[in-house]
């Protein structure tokens, strides 16, 4: 129930000397202040590095064709192999839980022989040959025209999305792109889009200088029949490509007649594997955020209850007439309990003021920039967060008044009231 006398007790206790109050209250905003700080950094770096990602879908691996390390069936060790298209249905009939599995040709690329040509400009760029789906695998924003579909696939067009990086690079500015022709490798292929990708994975320049046409009519105009140069494989939702990984190999190896045992037979990079990592190492980031918040508030929470002891230190003689006049020890110990976390509670609601408005400070800096190549982004901390300092603050003040309280109530009133 609310007691205006108690409020005014408390309030006409902690302003007696303010000076003191003010600076017993600082170690506790210091230290919350430093906890939500913390981890709005920590979630920024988060947010920065996931962007790092491009959007990519990270249940995905990427798997290629090395040489084998064992004889097996009569053929020898180092023997060379390729991928088939009629891999691709294997490992979805084979594999359950496998949701895309894109075949990949590629050619040229950066650091390569021009092999591009529009006009009188050139330019060494990395082509893909691709099947619609890999557009769910590595998003990007089509700024013109579409990608490429099945109507494409089947009929075997030879058309181009490109990115633009190479539209720089071969088309002068406000140029028409969108039914133009380019020359890749001496194959003329018509231009039906344009496309732009985010994110810091990689070179971000390189990342929009590639070219896209339909795998069926790369591998017809460069001769490259039904062999697959690599494969990009997604798993379902509620599947780990990392679980799937084993089967899919074991596909692979018993088409190919690779020894069970040859494990360099195969290459593969997991990204989710890696993605993993990287989570958990944010995890173990945000562990210590609260670990070191947590210590730094506990010193402010040590000084509050140094201060509370002093309070109840001079105010002995008020103790003593309460108890004469028949307070029970409840009554004293719930007094000092109140001021303990009422002080607790103003500082720390200050300190989770200030650290919001260095953090709104800090994301409208960012507003003002470019962040789409920041390892930084958007630092912030939810709802869950807040909740968790409150409850932090609550039992700091409990525990901060405890030890004061329980010594208040040992008073004797006779001893009390010989102080003065």
């Amino acid at each position: 129930m609310f007691s205006r006398d108690r409020w005014n007790e408390i309030l006409e206790a902690l302003t007696a000397n303010w000076f003191r109050t003010v600076l017993t209250a600082f170690g506790v905003l210091w230290g919350i202040f430093i906890l939500v700080i913390l981890l709005a950094a920590g979630k920024g770096l988060e947010n920065g590095v996931k962007q790092g990602f491009g959007g990519i879908a990270t249940n995905s691996m990427f798997m290629w064709t090395q040489v084998a390390s064992k004889p097996y069936k009569g053929m020898p060790k180092g023997r060379r192999y390729t991928f088939e298209i009629e891999d691709v249905a294997a490992i979805k009939q084979n594999v359950n839980g496998i949701r895309i599995v894109s075949p990949r040709n590629q050619l040229g690329g950066f650091g390569g022989a021009n092999n591009v040509v529009r006009g009188l400009n050139t330019g060494a760029f990395n082509v893909y040959g691709d099947y619609p789906e890999i557009i769910e695998q590595e998003p990007m924003d089509m700024t013109l025209g579409r990608f490429i579909n099945y109507s494409d696939i089947n009929q075997k067009r030879k058309v181009a999305i490109i990115g633009e990086g190479v539209r720089s690079a071969l088309y002068e500015k406000g140029e028409e792109v969108l039914g133009s022709y380019i020359k890749i490798n001496g194959v003329n292929f018509m231009v039906i889009g344009t496309y732009r990708k985010k994110g810091n994975n990689g070179d971000p320049e390189e990342m929009q200088k590639q070219i896209y046409v339909p795998f069926t009519s790369f591998s017809q105009a460069f001769n490259k029949g039904n062999t697959v140069g690599w494969m990009a494989i997604t798993a379902k939702d509620g599947f780990t490509i990392t679980n799937l990984k084993k089967d899919i190999i074991d596909v692979i190896k018993k088409r190919h007649s690779i020894h069970p045992e040859d494990d360099r037979a195969v290459g593969n990079f997991d990204l989710y594997e890696e993605y993993s990592k990287v989570n958990g190492l944010f995890v173990a980031l945000k562990a210590v955020a609260y670990f070191v918040g947590v210590l730094v508030l506990l010193s402010g929470i040590i000084g509050i209850s140094n201060i509370m002891l002093i309070v109840v230190k001079e105010r002995t003689n008020e103790i003593g007439v309460r108890r004469a006049l028949g307070a029970t020890p409840w009554s004293i110990r719930g007094q000092i309990l109140m001021e303990s976390i009422f002080l607790t509670i103003i500082s720390g609601m200050a300190g989770i003021i200030l650290a919001t408005g260095v953090i709104w400070l800090v994301n409208f800096q960012l507003g003002q920039m470019d962040t789409s190549e920041m390892m930084f982004l958007n630092p912030s901390v939810n709802l869950g967060v807040v909740l968790v300092a409150l409850t932090i603050l609550i039992i700091s003040g409990l525990l901060a008044g405890l030890i004061p309280a329980q010594y208040a109530i040992k008073v004797k009133p006779v001893d009390a009231l010989r102080t003065e």
